[in-house]
């Protein structure tokens, strides 16, 4: 008896967890791929910010991260010059500078100055929590299950409405 009663107890707890597991988010699978990453890592990366426009300008913000602080954040601005249809377009540099530890802060352009962690919070709190029915929610995780891109879009919207963060790479240091 004593063992029908362990079987039974074992067979629902394991179709829990199976319940469970199929109910992750996009985001709850992510967070998990990101605390595993921070382990491996020892919480010392380098993530890149990526922002685009339709009408041609664009940006790249690299956040240096080493033992869970912001130590160094680099920027770069430009903007495509199309000369012909044929050819692809000109990237010119409008904008580029770095910052180190003791700079940080100096400039106001280019991503915030936001760890991972904090990344995934402002995620959750703000940008994925606006109202479904006034804004398109986006969440994806192409950064072998990290964190890639994180917002919304309010409807209606035609031109660079998107709030939240685009990041294109991030790598242990």
């Amino acid at each position: 008896m004593k063992k029908a009663i362990a079987l039974i107890l074992f067979v629902i707890a394991g179709l829990s967890a199976c319940k469970k597991d199929a109910n992750d988010t996009a985001y709850d699978k992510s967070y998990k791929a990101w605390q595993s990453f921070k382990i491996e890592s020892k919480n010392s990366y380098i993530y890149t910010v990526s922002s685009g426009s339709v009408f041609g300008f664009g940006s790249e913000t690299k956040i240096t991260v080493q033992n869970g602080s912001v130590i160094a954040r680099e920027y770069y601005a430009y903007k495509l010059d199309y000369t012909s249809s044929t050819t692809p377009p000109v990237k010119t540099t409008t904008e580029q500078w770095q910052e180190n530890k003791t700079l940080l802060g100096q400039h106001h352009s280019g991503a915030a100055l936001l760890t991972l962690d904090q990344v995934y919070q402002k995620a959750k709190n703000e940008w994925l929590a606006v109202n479904k029915k006034e804004n398109s929610i986006y969440f994806e995780a192409n950064n072998n299950g990290v964190i890639s891109d994180a917002g919304y879009v309010p409807n209606g919207c035609q031109d660079d409405c998107s709030v939240g963060i685009r990041i294109t790479e991030i790598k242990a240091l």
